[in-house]
């Protein structure tokens, strides 16, 4: 029986100042694959392989080269050591020019962010009148139904236009934030039934950002309730901080974010769940009632974002590599839906609310890399990883920051066009 397993012979000896590449993700995704010599006996007639013997093999010999990785990455092949001083000093000299590299990008996407506020101002009057028309402060113009229709009709030609003598509504339009929030893919996950009673008060969604004068950049989320019985802030704020500098993919890193303490009324704290244990006293025998208090799953946990873990932790590995990869899931979880309610939720809430928003939802995905698959598929599991938080709770799309350091979406533009807000 023999193997034929395509290779990419490599020569260890070349001038490379590291013997192996920073990450091992060209081997993982099959870029890149180990030298291994034929294995063939002359006198056995060939077999033809079981594809699962052929995978196990395949994911053996990868995880054989990853352990012998391992304990090279990062490490010098000895080739910058070896170069002339004259040499070394023009290799320090592109350090030197890279450096002022770095502080035109700092500049220019610290100059961005200042034309994102401008647009964002551009926008309030726009964001305000249709708060107003949401919460039946005003009435909608005909000039305003008239340009809505002949966008639904560029949507659909087969759109019916409304009578024309159809009065607008004086109660705005119920539930409208609630309901935007429940077609947003990840959102719908974490609204359970108990959060919708408290957001069918939400009367709007609003972005600022920070000063100019912050030594971090960033932005805040609030989100404005009307008065209700389930707890005493008019407004819920969330805000995100980037790194004072731009990181080395060219963006604002995430650094982290702060929620609102939120003032629940008696008894309507929503991210707990309330249970009556009985108690018996082990000398008098008497019976007592103990209400006690646990987390639960619920929307407003949103403004108790996770602490990122310090360098310190990181360095004295006081946690656990399971640990940290589970925080840093939630720290991009957390990341993630932030942006996503400032890039896409808030400028495109009608979108959201009426459903069309979930049509975009997939076009970056190439429907060729995808198959179907069983469902005691073994390999099932690296699909959940993909899109799922730890818990298997919050479908995420990984369209933003990697892992340990999110790079600002907002501010991933070219440099012909800055992203407007």
């Amino acid at each position: 029986m023999s193997f034929n397993i395509p290779i990419n012979q490599v020569d260890p000896t070349a001038p490379t100042p590291q013997n192996t590449p920073l990450t091992h993700a060209p081997i993982a995704a099959g870029l890149s694959r180990p030298t291994v010599p034929d294995i063939s006996e002359d006198n056995e007639p060939e077999e033809e392989e079981s594809p699962a013997a052929a995978a196990a093999i395949r994911q053996a010999m990868l995880g054989m080269v990853h352990g012998k990785l391992t304990g090279l990455i990062g490490k010098s092949s000895g080739y910058i050591e070896s170069l002339p001083v004259e040499v070394k000093r023009n290799i320090e000299a592109l350090k030197g020019v890279q450096v002022k590299q770095v502080e035109l990008q700092n500049q220019y996407k610290r100059e961005c962010l200042e034309l994102e506020k401008k647009y964002l101002e551009l926008q309030k009057p726009l964001y305000e009148r249709r708060q107003a028309i949401i919460t039946g402060a005003a009435q909608a113009t005909p000039e305003e139904v008239e340009a809505g229709e002949q966008q639904s009709v560029k949507d659909d030609p087969e759109y019916t236009p409304l009578p024309k003598d159809t009065p607008s509504s004086t109660s705005g339009i119920p539930e409208f934030w609630l309901t935007a929030l429940r077609n947003h893919v990840a959102f719908s996950d974490i609204i359970t039934e108990r959060d919708a009673g408290a957001l069918k008060h939400l009367i709007d969604i609003r972005i600022a950002y920070l000063p100019s004068s912050d030594p971090k950049p960033g932005f805040k989320l609030q989100f404005v309730f009307s008065p209700n019985e389930y707890f005493e802030n008019e407004i819920l704020e969330k805000t995100y901080l980037y790194q004072e500098e731009v990181g080395y993919s060219g963006d604002f890193m995430y650094d982290r974010a702060i929620g609102t303490e939120i003032k629940w009324k008696e008894d309507k704290d929503l991210t707990k769940e309330f249970e009556v244990k009985k108690q018996r006293n082990k000398n008098t025998n008497r019976t007592r009632l103990v209400r006690k208090a646990r987390p639960t799953a619920s929307f407003f946990n949103f403004f108790s974002p996770p602490e990122p873990p310090s360098d310190e932790a990181i360095e004295n590995g006081d946690l656990a590599d399971e640990e940290l990869e589970e925080l840093e899931e939630k720290l991009e979880v957390d990341y993630q839906l932030g942006e996503d309610i400032k890039e896409k939720v808030i400028p495109r809430a009608i979108d959201f609310f009426t459903g069309k928003a979930l049509e975009y939802e997939d076009l970056d995905d190439d429907e060729d890399d995808f198959e179907d698959i069983d469902d005691d598929d073994e390999d099932e599991d690296q699909f959940d990883d993909e899109d799922s938080d730890s818990d298997g709770d919050i479908p995420v799309r990984r369209r933003g920051p990697p892992k340990g350091g999110a790079a600002a979406n907002a501010n991933n533009v070219n440099p012909e066009e800055c992203k407007q807000q």
